[in-house]
């Protein structure tokens, strides 16, 4: 296996005066000037997307708007992020948090849907689905409702040797809750994954 090596993040803002700061990265001098600007792209585009999310939800002016991002996996040509947006809105009874996530294979130079890292024909829903509620028993997570399953397109990101599927607050669970994480290890799934997609290559042992 080629010598691979993280990639140089960068940190960028949006502010618009006091307590309305949204940080977002950027990846830099990527010798596949092509693969950079998709990336950055798509990071720019998720962060408009959540700040329009946050404006366009309710009819009262933003007091207190700040974005985040954490680099979730940066490793063996696998880039995976979260983007977090939290923001207030003038007398509510609290404010909201979005998180969205993208995953890229720099090795093919392009953004990974949930569908892409498994085999086609898998059934990776059910797979999933069927892991996720396995852990709301072990772990007894309180519903609004009855799980039913995870989306084809569900919220996630990869970590080291893990699939972290994901849901919205008030998605599947009470809002005092948090959000829904579910850490999957991509051993429990190496009979589905592409072998040279993201997951694949995580879970070789060297």
């Amino acid at each position: 296996m080629p010598y691979t090596f993280p990639v140089h993040i960068e940190t960028h803002k949006i502010s618009d005066g006091y307590n309305k700061t949204v940080f977002y990265p950027q990846v830099a001098a990527l010798q596949n000037q092509e693969l950079e600007g998709l990336i950055n792209h798509a990071i720019i585009d998720q962060t408009q997307q959540l700040i329009n999310e946050q404006i366009g939800n309710m009819p009262t002016a933003v007091e207190e708007m700040i974005g985040l991002y954490e680099i979730k996996n940066n490793q063996r040509q696998v880039l995976s992020l979260s983007l977090s947006n939290y923001t207030y809105h003038c007398q509510a009874a609290h404010g909201i948090t979005y998180i969205k996530s993208l995953t890229f294979d720099l090795e093919k130079g392009e953004k990974c849907e949930l569908s892409e890292l498994f085999k086609p024909g898998s059934n990776y829903v059910e797979r999933l689905s069927s892991l996720v509620d396995q852990q709301i028993k072990q772990r007894d997570i309180p519903l609004l409702g009855e799980f039913t399953g995870i989306r084809p397109d569900q919220d996630f990101y990869i970590a080291d040797k893990t699939l972290v599927i994901y849901f919205q607050l008030y998605e599947i669970t009470p809002y005092v809750f948090g959000f829904p994480m579910f850490p999957i290890s991509v051993y429990d799934l190496q009979d589905i994954i592409v072998e040279d997609g993201p997951l694949g290559r995580l879970a070789v042992n060297n």
